[in-house]
């Protein structure tokens, strides 16, 4: 979800009041900003660097999520069931990012419960990104879906490793290699 999109579905009140609760910190590359196995109480806003969530599965690394600047990243399955997570949240370059509690954003919805309905709609668009993901492993071929990364998303091309990326659109590292190497 890319915080910069919000403009026109947000108010710029709520994104200031949602910024007055944020805390900005810096950390290296592979910083482990939530682990597998805690409950996971916070949600990142990437200002400068790169992240991604990701999970074990078989032995493997599975990258399921990558943020860049102005994206939200934390570990969806946990922060709002409270539930210990199965992701982990890792930082693939030194990075600054915002955070805010998900109990400061409960209390700030709770003190202002107009602002309710556009935490939804900001929900509702992270759902839908979701469902677009699905659609492509469904419905997809491995070069449609390294094609539409590169169409929508060039720079991570350049930034994130190919065993990430290959990770990421669902296919070996090797048919990533085959995709990129042909005409």
């Amino acid at each position: 979800m890319n915080f910069n999109n919000l403009n026109g579905i947000v108010p710029l009140e709520l994104v200031l009041k949602i910024f007055d609760r944020m805390g900005k910190q810096s950390f290296s590359k592979n910083h482990l900003l939530h682990k597998k196995g805690a409950i996971c109480e916070h949600i990142y806003l990437i200002q400068k660097g790169l992240a991604r969530t990701f999970f074990y599965k078989d032995g493997k690394d599975i990258t399921v999520h990558l943020a860049s600047e102005g994206e939200i990243i934390t570990a969806v399955d946990s922060i709002i069931s409270l539930k210990k997570s199965r992701y982990n949240v890792e930082l693939l370059e030194d990075s600054e990012v915002f955070s805010i509690s998900y109990a400061d954003l409960q209390r700030l919805l709770s003190q202002h419960p107009e602002y309710e309905k556009y935490v939804r709609l900001v929900l509702e668009r992270m759902y839908t990104e979701g469902a677009d993901r699905i659609e492509e492993f469904l419905f997809f071929s491995a070069k449609e879906r390294y094609d539409n990364l590169v169409k929508t998303r060039p720079q991570l091309i350049q930034r994130v490793n190919l065993g990430h990326i290959a990770s990421y659109l669902g296919m070996t590292q090797e048919t990533l290699s085959r995709i990129r190497k042909a005409p």
